[in-house]
């Protein structure tokens, strides 16, 4: 017994110094640490700088910072974005798509009356590049978080100013920048939340949101014209005389979109001035027309119909033919 205490105050010099240096240490330094000091002590037995080189180990061992691994993990509801330009505006959803996995959705995990994200993790956000009108009411170009409050009848939408939030959790209504009203309706099953713009225009689109076996949308609108219009007057305004090319595709612009009527039927005789075409003639009739001017709208038809045979390569005028006979039946009639 007592050379079995002499061998260990040799090795350690005493009991209590043989738990300071090993014993008590051993869950902060590890396995390493602790082999280390043990192989040190048995190489340099009653050594008093190897005390003091111990006891600078075990600082050195102590002191190392503990670096935590980034751990990645995915999401349980992942994120998602969906993008739309509309005429030259720009609009874009960000949100996360929290799926049904067999749950109850309405009513229980989105309770009714309850302020909801509209999707999961951060708030769902919303961004305009141009003023928009929705339901009737303007809405400033910037980024909203998208808000929800619902019931069983109807939904209430709302663009809140706070974009960059948790959830609904800071939800602050004075920051409301617009609220409307929504109604929910049936719809093909969706097992993930998800977003989408559809009916896309020069001038308005759809906004949908559809989960479960439900769906809400929304209709927006910007100002295209007001956009467009002064680049397009400038643009004729600074053709070459010789230039049909960018009259003509300014009055197409215009036909299409139901805009500034007598400036297209100038922009077009520009065109015609530069070079008679089949396309100039053939849109300059249907301006005409449109105008309620069909005697002139057939005549310059039939210039129209002309010019497309005589071109090189020759154009098939067919479409415009049927046009031009509708034409004459309604104005005889």
């Amino acid at each position: 017994m007592r050379s079995e205490s002499l061998s260990q105050h040799a090795i350690f010099g005493t009991p209590k110094m043989t738990r300071c240096n090993v014993s008590r240490f051993s869950p902060l330094i590890g396995d390493m640490g602790r082999l280390l000091l043990n192989f040190c002590v048995r190489q340099f037995v009653n050594t008093q700088g190897m005390l003091k080189l111990l006891q600078g180990l075990l600082v050195l061992l102590l002191s190392v910072p503990v670096v935590a691994a980034e751990l990645k993990l995915p999401r349980a509801s992942q994120r998602a974005s969906v993008s739309q330009t509309v005429g030259l505006s720009e609009v874009s959803i960000t949100y996360s798509r929290p799926a049904v996995r067999g749950r109850n959705i309405w009513g229980e995990l989105i309770p009714y009356g309850i302020v909801w994200r509209a999707g999961a993790n951060e708030a769902t956000t919303i961004s305009f590049s141009d003023d928009v009108t929705i339901d009737g009411q303007k809405l400033p170009a910037g980024t909203y978080s998208l808000q929800a409050i619902l019931s069983k009848e109807q939904w209430t939408l709302i663009f809140n100013k706070v974009a960059r939030q948790w959830g609904s959790f800071d939800y602050d209504p004075s920051q409301d920048a617009l609220r409307i009203l929504v109604k929910p309706r049936p719809a093909e099953y969706e097992e993930l939340l998800t977003f989408s713009i559809q009916r896309v225009t020069q001038s308005s689109a759809e906004v949908v949101l559809q989960w479960e076996k439900i769906k809400v949308n929304f209709n927006f609108e910007v100002d295209t014209l007001s956009k467009v219009l002064p680049g397009v007057r400038a643009a004729v305004a600074e053709a070459k005389a010789d230039d049909w090319n960018t009259p003509l595709r300014a009055a197409a612009w215009a036909f299409e979109n139901g805009a500034v009527p007598d400036e297209a039927l100038d922009w077009i005789e520009k065109s015609i001035a530069a070079r008679e075409t089949f396309e100039n003639l053939s849109l300059k009739a249907r301006l005409l027309a449109r105008a309620g001017r069909n005697h002139e709208a057939a005549a310059v038809a039939r210039r129209a119909i002309e010019a497309a045979q005589s071109a090189t390569p020759k154009i098939d005028p067919g479409e415009l033919e049927k046009w031009l006979a509708s034409l004459e039946k309604h104005s005889k009639s």
